[in-house]
């Protein structure tokens, strides 16, 4: 009697950055993980990478095109035969912090429909193969959601729309399918970039020492609190939006 599949989860912008390293550690978990992201050389590398630690594939994927989404589960269902968790993690920066007076309707738009529909979009071509395994869905949305810098309306608008949207599933799709989100706050990411773009993290004593926690963000961080969020442990746990930031949003800060 043949061995039932790997449980398998797509984690979309797992190429680089939080996604690369929520994709190791679901490997290390024994995963089978599915990295979807639209740099195809950021994607390949990811993949050889994890290749030696467990089964790992790379899906080209843009998340804001519904047709590439469909082909990303329908590729995944194919080589994997099931699909037990999605972690929507792909996601843009703000462009170029623009005053709201010059902020154009297409920079906005593009934040909005990779960050935002992106998610909907993923979720929306997953839910039903989720439904059958009884899975799980991450959202990654931001401290952006609860608090704002000057001129960061579009990834503000986009990550707060994300918490709000996770609860929204967590009611549609439940009991069969659980749905949770994560903000994170500074997660230094620097050297979990391609090999082209990656460098050390230049990062100060003052950097660390201005979080409660005591350090800046890694990666591993909020891939902990994916690993935990889809593990039978959490099952009594949806709807949540869940801060991991080093305590920075409960800080109260005179200048």
């Amino acid at each position: 009697m043949s061995a039932a599949p790997a449980k398998t989860v797509i984690v979309t912008g797992g190429a680089q950055g939080i996604g690369k390293g929520v994709a190791l550690r679901l490997v290390e978990d024994g995963w089978s993980v599915v990295i979807a992201d639209r740099d195809e050389e950021a994607g390949q590398e990811a993949a050889a990478e994890l290749a030696a630690r467990g089964q790992v594939r790379f899906i080209p994927t843009d998340v804001s095109r519904e047709e590439s989404v469909r082909a990303l589960v329908a590729e995944c269902l194919a080589a994997c035969g099931r699909l037990d968790a999605l972690i929507c993690n792909a996601g843009l920066a703000d462009p170029g912090a623009t005053p709201v007076e010059r902020l154009e309707l297409g920079q906005w738009q593009r934040v909005l429909d990779t960050n935002l529909t992106g998610v909907f979009l993923c979720v929306k071509h997953a839910a039903p193969h989720l439904r059958g395994q009884g899975g799980s869905i991450v959202t990654i949305a931001s401290t952006r959601a609860l608090q704002s810098e000057s001129n960061t309306e579009a990834y503000t608008a986009s990550k707060g729309g994300v918490v709000a949207l996770t609860h929204a599933l967590a009611m549609s799709l439940g009991p069969a399918v659980r749905v949770n989100c994560i903000s994170p706050g500074w997660i230094e990411t620097h050297d979990w970039q391609k090999s082209a773009r990656r460098h050390a993290p230049c990062l100060r004593p003052e950097d660390h020492r201005q979080h409660p926690c005591g350090r800046v963000g890694a990666p591993a961080d909020i891939a902990a609190m994916v690993a935990f969020l889809i593990s039978d442990q959490a099952g009594f746990i949806t709807g949540q939006n869940y801060v991991v930031d080093g305590g920075m949003t409960r800080k109260m800060i005179y200048v």
